[in-house]
């Protein structure tokens, strides 16, 4: 019976996806543990730690198929640790040369490992579907790089804009992410193998320590630290962290979709589904879904950062605790940045625009979204206070009469005599007053971004691990 929103028969798709809970589910998990166990025993056969003959063997018998699971989940709540349990079943199946398996190396290491190789996959599949998110965005900025809609801060119109313009505000956002998670998982992405306390005291004092650590991250297309890195946990934490930020980036698209989806702006509205955000009791309703469970993600995705940044005040050189926090923290990041990225690409590839009534919300306050283009029109004449002051009242007395800013200007005969009432009507349109709107919404559609997942790929070593 599922507890979490996560494992949910319910929910489970709504904070995740499929492809990413395999990936960090539990037979992922311990077939990651015997790919690390064996690819230890052809670096230490590489380098001379063990017998070749016996790396062989390990390579070959161990076997997640011809593990007890029952027994396996029974003995690591005994022992705090699934390594242990998971090394006693693999050293039977491997006979004679089962007396090698495990040669030199701690449970942290092992466990640290089969976490970088689950991270991997799972950087693969967030940047895959980050990239299609980055291509439906510069779609969409592209097809709505002239389409004019009213610019708010505070809640309130401020000047036009485009919402092309907003759509590559979005997309550059998730360009820089997109950077971020290449270089994050080149940083990231590192073998653990360090023995009892860090220092590979267990194989000696000679080279063969770092030898086998570099062969081992050789096999497994890791990379080598120049240090144990059991304690020093930065690098999970940049993950985990990158990931809230950029569930923060969609959720702040997230945001803007639903006010935009709101019934008194009516810009927007997420892929029609029949059914989809329907109510129980209201007919009409159309709840934007998608967005709604992009918003909470972000806020979840900020929780777990927390919980690493916590976790990475460890003692010593092994911790008594927040080791553990990760084991929860870091899969539910993963899936719940697959989640967010999953709705955003549904939701923005059907987004459907209202191109009219965007252009219709710019005239709701009367033409006030234009007054700076007046006041800038006219301050050269004028001088700028003076304008501000000109256009300030013609503000004011629209409001209060409900007229137009255009009405109360055209009445304004200092204000003709200089501009003309021609060029008062072309400055009052919102069209004509977007600045270099369109020149930075094609600089980031014209942007070259590479794509993400070429970081993040498997070696070709790979297919030697079961």
């Amino acid at each position: 019976m599922s507890t979490t929103v996560f494992d949910s028969l319910l929910f489970r798709d709504m904070f995740g996806t499929p492809a990413m809970r395999e990936i960090f589910s539990d037979t992922a998990y311990v077939q990651r543990i015997i790919d690390t166990e064996t690819a230890l025993a052809r670096a230490q056969a590489e380098v001379g730690v063990i017998p070749a003959e016996a790396a062989a063997e390990i390579t070959a018998k161990a076997d997640f198929a011809g593990l007890d699971v029952e027994r396996l989940r029974a003995e690591t709540e005994i022992v705090g640790y699934p390594v242990l349990p998971i090394i006693r079943q693999l050293s039977d199946q491997c006979g004679d040369a089962g007396r090698y398996l495990h040669w030199g190396a701690t449970t942290q290491d092992i466990m640290d490992t089969a976490v970088m190789l689950q991270c991997r996959q799972g950087l693969a599949l967030l940047g895959d579907q980050l990239d299609r998110v980055r291509a439906t965005l510069r779609q969409l900025a592209e097809d709505h790089v002239d389409t004019v809609a009213a610019g708010r801060t505070h809640l309130q119109h401020a000047l036009p804009v485009t919402f092309g313009y907003r759509c590559a505000v979005w997309l550059s956002a998730l360009d820089r992410h997109a950077e971020r998670l290449a270089q994050a998982g080149e940083r990231a992405l590192m073998v653990q193998f360090g023995g009892a306390a860090g220092t590979l005291a267990s194989l000696g004092e000679g080279p063969e320590g770092l030898r086998t650590r570099a062969a081992l991250a050789a096999e497994l297309g890791l990379r080598d630290p120049e240090i144990t890195w059991h304690v020093a946990r930065d690098g999970l934490v940049e993950l985990v962290s990158l990931f809230a930020a950029v569930g923060g980036s969609l959720g702040k698209i997230a945001w803007d979709v639903m006010m935009m989806s709101s019934s008194e702006f009516g810009e927007l509205a997420e892929p029609f589904v029949p059914g989809r955000g329907a109510s129980s009791t209201m007919p009409q309703k159309r709840n934007p879904i998608s967005s709604e469970l992009m918003f909470a993600a972000a806020k979840l995705l900020r929780d777990r950062a927390a919980t690493m940044l916590d976790a990475m005040m460890q003692d010593f050189e092994r911790a008594t605790g927040p080791w553990h926090l990760e084991w929860a923290a870091v899969p539910e990041s993963f899936l719940l940045l697959s989640s967010s990225l999953h709705q955003a690409e549904f939701m923005l590839g059907g987004l459907e625009v209202d191109v009219d009534r965007m252009r219709r919300n710019t005239r709701l306050t009367g033409g006030l979204i234009v007054a700076e283009a007046v006041m800038m029109a006219v301050a050269p004449v004028l001088g700028r206070q003076r304008a501000h002051e000109v256009v300030y009242d013609a503000c004011r007395t629209a409001i209060e009469t409900g007229t137009t800013l255009e009405v109360e200007l055209l009445g304004h005969a200092e204000l003709v005599g200089h501009l003309g009432a021609e060029r008062v009507a072309e400055l009052c349109d919102p069209a004509r007053y977007l600045g270099s709107a369109a020149s930075m919404t094609r600089r980031v559609i014209d942007a070259e971004r590479p794509a993400t997942r070429h970081s993040f790929t498997e070696p070709e070593l790979a297919p030697r691990m079961k």
